[in-house]
């Protein structure tokens, strides 16, 4: 059913996300400062290309470092990406299939505005006691 979910998300939308993701992390490759900024970026791209089965876990050694880099992704990047997913949202849910992808593309919004502190994993590979933030 995963497979199924995430083919039509990758149709009507995915694509679209991930090449926005993958737009922002190749900018902020250029500046040599922002080099994290785009590999947090790709890891999203990967994240939204194919959602489904996938879990956002906070780090436990996340701390000062990336509470800053959050404030400043946000800045830069992360409301226009936010905007990304309410605007792919409204339009995925004009059609009932698209409804479930509609409610995942606002569910990914809290990771879209603030990446750093979190890891993106396979459901099924979770720690015993680990809880996920969300899971799609």
């Amino acid at each position: 059913m995963r497979t199924i979910l995430n083919i039509i998300w990758l149709v009507f939308g995915g694509i679209w996300l991930a090449a926005l993701y993958f737009m922002a992390g190749i900018i902020a490759f250029i500046p040599i400062i922002t080099i994290p900024f785009g590999v947090a970026s790709l890891r999203m791209a990967r994240y939204v290309l194919w959602p489904y089965g996938k879990a956002v876990v906070p780090r436990p050694d996340a701390g000062a470092a990336s509470a800053i880099g959050n404030v400043l992704w946000f800045v830069l990047a992360g409301w226009w990406l936010a905007i990304g997913h309410v605007v792919t949202a409204i339009m995925q849910s004009l059609t009932i299939i698209g409804i479930i992808d509609a409610i995942v593309n606002l569910k990914m919004i809290p990771v879209t505005c603030f990446p750093f502190g979190k890891r993106i994993v396979d459901r099924d590979s979770l720690r015993p006691g680990e809880r996920p933030l969300h899971s799609i």
